[in-house]
């Protein structure tokens, strides 16, 4: 049951228990995923370096709350024991307690020459740095950063260094069992907001645009303390307006079909929501059959991807799969979903961009992994025998999991259009 906002708002934890959580979330997280991450990887180091406002995407998410940048200049080492469990160092001024230990004394040593010395103490063969061709998020280190590590290690360690994409992504895709059995909760704050979007209590046919709808969705966010990850976008289709008009209206009128897309982060966990909306005419109690049937066929279509995400296949091979299975179903189809977690458009396999639906080099080469997070992105278009059988596209995105080798819904999805009386 979807939930009011008033209730959503009630639900919503203070600032310093989200902090408290998001740090028992941490803390299991480098203690069980990271060993696990750098032995895949078959890294021996990983150095995370970035100064104060040129932040590595990855190094917010290793720093504790209320951690908000790094300061100064923030170095974090781990280095894989011999029996498979990971030291974690931090080389900056201010440390991190409980989290890192702290090597550095500025009173002593330079930071380079304390960098040196914890590298040369413990003579990794395979150092992982954040560089990386395929993925920003493996991509982190800066020039002048890369740099300053090569001359504190010197021209023998120097030489050990390989790319720790691996490592970046794997560590930012991966979910815990404490964080999926979040999860539903947040992506329902997503439902429960559009609910009440698409409602008389927000839109006035013939008074409401989709600008006003778009700055609603802002600033509902902003007062339940969510924080928007991408701009919401509102759109309308309706008998004689396409999908792809030039110069669409943007006053919401009786007999329009709604969109938006619609994201936020919630405990640094962001979701992704696209859903419709019809608002009826005068006498009428349903949306249009041609309309409720495009939404099967968008059903169906989240089905068979849902079906081929299958762990180890790549996100190329999940594409062409399902497009072939909805070509076959008679199912006009675009699929281009992707990871969910820390970011939006997140860590993990590409499946499908909308302007590549033969397949995404390098990204969509990657594989899918257990206890990941996934954005469930695509449209079919439809003929609607209503509007003269004009083409509708219906676009929908919910968000669902791949645990034990199954994927699931986090929080169900649409399936029956809104109805704005």
């Amino acid at each position: 049951m979807t939930q009011n906002l008033h209730a959503v708002r009630q639900s919503l934890m203070p600032l310093r228990a989200q902090a408290d959580l998001t740090n028992q979330w941490l803390r299991e997280r480098l203690d069980t995923l990271l060993p696990e991450l750098m032995a895949r990887a078959d890294l021996d180091m990983w150095i995370v370096a970035a100064r104060e406002y040129n932040e590595d995407p990855v190094i917010l998410t290793l720093l504790p709350a209320p951690s908000m940048a790094a300061r100064r200049r923030t170095i974090l080492v781990f280095a894989r024991r011999p029996d498979g469990s990971v030291e974690r160092l931090t080389i900056d001024r201010y440390g991190f307690d409980e989290f890192y230990l702290r090597q550095w004394e500025p009173e002593r040593e330079s930071q380079m020459a304390c960098l040196t010395r914890v590298v040369h103490e413990r003579d990794p063969q395979r150092i992982g740095i954040n560089v990386s061709r395929e993925s920003a998020f493996g991509d982190g280190l800066s020039t002048h950063e890369f740099a300053y590590i090569r001359a504190a290690l010197g021209d023998d360690y120097s030489r050990r260094l390989v790319s720790a994409e691996a490592v970046c992504v794997g560590w930012l895709e991966r979910r815990i069992e404490p964080e999926m059995n979040v999860y539903p909760g947040i992506i329902a704050l997503g439902h429960s907001l559009i609910h009440e979007a698409y409602s008389r209590q927000t839109i006035t046919p013939g008074v409401t645009t989709t600008d006003d709808m778009v700055w609603w969705f802002r600033q509902m966010m902003h007062d339940l303390g969510l924080r928007a990850w991408f701009q919401p976008t509102v759109e309308i289709q309706a008998h004689g307006q396409r999908y792809d008009a030039d110069e669409p209206r943007l006053v919401i009128q009786p007999g329009d079909l709604l969109h938006c897309d619609v994201g936020f982060y919630y405990l640094g966990l962001a979701t992704d929501h696209q859903q419709h909306a019809y608002v009826l005419r005068p006498g009428e109690t349903a949306a249009p059959a041609g309309l409720q049937a495009a939404l099967v066929d968008g059903n169906r279509l989240q089905d068979i991807l849902m079906t081929e995400m299958q762990v180890g296949r790549t996100g190329n091979q999940v594409l062409q799969s399902a497009l072939s299975t909805a070509t076959a179903a008679g199912i006009n189809a675009q699929i281009y979903s992707h990871p969910l977690g820390y970011h939006g458009h997140a860590a993990g396999p590409i499946i499908g961009l909308w302007d590549q639906q033969q397949g995404v080099p390098g990204k969509g080469d990657y594989p899918l992994y257990d206890d990941t997070v996934y954005s469930i992105e695509l449209n079919i278009k439809k003929a609607v025998p209503e509007w003269d059988d004009q083409e509708v596209r219906i676009a929908l995105e919910e968000d669902a999991e791949l645990t034990g080798g199954q994927m699931h819904w986090l929080a169900g999805r649409q399936t029956e259009l809104h109805v704005i009386g």
